[in-house]
């Protein structure tokens, strides 16, 4: 499935190749002001040439005028504009009626060398349209290509796991590519829904690797082991098998990963955490909004090879009702213009309670809002909210809430 999602992203026919994508969005996201720029310089001439006397010949100006549209616009319209400027050049440099000059001054060596220099002018103007819709072309694959890369690897969570509703958030501070380090996941399993996010060290290819190690790990793990704890064991093994086969002194094998797990019982109103070096979980209940702060926070994922390597299960109430907020320091680390970082808790005390996916647009309208529209690293966030009281155990060889 994945090569099949890669191979229709990099698929180019006739109607929806990424270049013509790319072009469509870039018309619609780059102000108006610039496709008309070329028109609005040939009104500001006109405007001029009334104004001016005989002896100022504006119609020099017009020499900028295909490198103007070049812009904007392909070699095909600069060279069309190049043509209407020279033509537009002669007709100041010569007609009585229009600029007020003898029909002589048409082939004036001056005016003559202003025709000259606004052909070569064209000329450059159409390679540098066409080196520009080449680099456009480019830039439009390599997004595709990393958008595809960045869905295989953050697969669409289901929106329901039993009693439990989850949404989640995801912006990428890396505009170019849109791809980034940090990864949320959330897999049912016959011991309740566990849920992953995490904030891989550093950004672009090399964490988007280290970030689908972990994810890999997890998917497996959250199956097969009974337990919170050995899950983040079985991921902190595989991350570290990775980085021991890595060459000594490598950058990639210093890479870590702060993250937290969560299991949420489908017969117990709990959450289990571990807290691996990540910002505390929220907790929105109508009682009001808390910070869970691990009791003793256990080391970022790959980094337990240094320091001391153990896991602590936190449990904390979840009861019906209660919504669990997920999130990376992209969401608390966020600046204004002020430089001062984003208020999570009040905000999302100040907002009352709100639905998983309400909640993660108004977060999403207000972190934009708070830094100008403009992210410095990649943000994820995952809402898990539980609907129902837990169900009562299931007797016999009956799955957990449907699985079998």
């Amino acid at each position: 499935m994945p090569r099949d999602r890669i191979r229709r992203a990099l698929r180019r026919d006739r109607g929806g190749r990424p270049e013509d994508v790319d072009a469509r969005q870039r018309r619609q996201t780059e102000p108006r002001w610039v496709r008309w720029l070329p028109a609005g310089y040939v009104v500001v001439i006109l405007a001029l040439e009334p104004l001016t006397p005989v002896q100022w010949p504006v119609s020099f100006l017009l020499t900028a005028l295909p490198v103007i549209t070049a812009f904007s616009y392909g070699p095909v319209a600069v060279a069309a504009v190049t043509v209407f400027a020279v033509g537009f050049e002669m007709v100041l440099a010569g007609t009585p009626c229009c600029a007020g000059r003898e029909v002589g001054y048409l082939w004036d060596r001056h005016y003559v060398f202003t025709y000259i220099c606004t052909a070569l002018l064209g000329a450059l103007g159409a390679i540098l349209a066409a080196h520009r819709i080449r680099r456009e072309r480019t830039l439009a694959s390599v997004r595709s290509v990393a958008e595809t890369a960045q869905q295989v690897l953050l697969s669409p969570v289901p929106h329901r796991l039993g009693a439990i509703r989850v949404e989640t958030l995801y912006l990428s501070a890396a505009a170019e590519a849109r791809i980034g380090g940090d990864l949320y996941e959330a897999v049912p399993s016959p011991y309740g829904v566990r849920l992953l996010i995490g904030d891989v060290r550093g950004k672009g290819l090399v964490a988007v690797e280290t970030a689908a190690t972990m994810l890999g790990a997890f998917r497996e793990a959250a199956h097969d082991e009974s337990d919170l704890m050995a899950v983040a064991r079985r991921v902190e093994a595989s991350m570290n098998r990775r980085a021991a086969l890595l060459p000594p002194g490598s950058e990639v094998a210093e890479r870590f990963v702060t993250a937290v797990f969560a299991e949420i019982p489908d017969h117990e109103p709990v959450v289990r955490i571990v807290n691996c070096g990540h910002p505390p979980p929220l907790l929105i209940s109508h009682d009001g909004v808390f910070e869970l702060e691990p009791d003793d926070p256990s080391p970022p994922v790959n980094l337990g090879v240094l320091v001391d390597n153990h896991h602590r299960v936190d449990v904390r109430r979840f009861r019906p009702g209660d919504l669990l907020l997920l999130y990376t320091d992209g969401v608390t680390e966020a600046r204004d213009e002020g430089r001062n970082f984003y208020p999570l808790l009040d905000r999302v005390r100040s907002w009352g309670f709100l639905e998983p996916r309400a909640l993660l647009d108004r977060l999403h309208e207000d972190l934009l809002a708070h830094t100008g529209g403009t992210l410095d690293d990649d943000t994820a966030a995952l809402a898990a909210y539980r609907t129902q009281e837990p169900p009562k155990p299931r007797t016999g060889h009956e799955g957990s809430h449907g699985l079998g």
